[in-house]
């Protein structure tokens, strides 16, 4: 039997943990406080030439003033198709059409705005932390597979809390990340 042999790679399991807390901090990043952000718009895709896009593949994204932003879209056919997508992301933004400039104009946030976005930022770390704890699991998994082809039972024990330890710690991130965020939101 490979007792002695078993090595869980948990390099792996952590850079995949930090990859999700990665996407969560990118979508936070998206989450707008009252000032106009190019990566705003980031986690924003459109339906385009039969596959979806981020809209910075479609169009160039600009900031010409704190309260706004702009979205020159390349092809003419597609501007529908990114207000279309702007309109329905949940970044409560109101398009309004120039040619193929998109304006966005960012509105002060109100408090039911505010408590709406952290309510959003709850759910995208929500997501996280499932994503999170589907890595323990596949980890788990791995060691309930070695315990199977002999591995002792102190082993599996020294590696189940390995995986957790990690687990927790990379939970605490996202709680954490989440509570930044939502104090960034309810900022006046």
């Amino acid at each position: 039997m490979m007792s002695d042999d078993f090595e869980l790679d948990t390099g792996d399991l952590e850079r995949r943990m930090e990859g999700a807390l990665s996407a969560l901090r990118t979508e936070f990043a998206s989450l707008r406080t009252g000032r106009a952000s190019a990566s705003m718009l980031e986690p924003v895709t459109v339906e385009a030439y039969g596959q979806r896009m981020p809209i910075n593949q479609v169009g160039t994204v600009n900031v010409p003033e704190p309260r706004m932003v702009t979205v020159n879209v390349w092809d003419k056919s597609l501007v529908g198709k990114v207000e279309k997508a702007i309109r329905e992301s949940g970044l409560g933004i109101n398009p309004q059409l120039n040619g193929t400039i998109i304006m966005l104009p960012i509105p002060e946030l109100n408090e039911e705005r505010r408590k709406e976005l952290t309510k959003v930022a709850s759910q995208y770390a929500e997501n996280a932390r499932v994503a999170i704890r589907n890595i323990r699991r596949d980890g788990m998994d791995r060691i309930k597979k070695a315990k199977n082809d002999g591995m002792s039972e102190d082993d599996q024990k020294y590696w189940e809390s390995e995986v957790q330890e990690l687990t927790d710690q990379y939970i605490e991130a996202v709680d954490q990340a989440l509570e930044t965020k939502q104090s960034e939101i309810m900022q006046v």
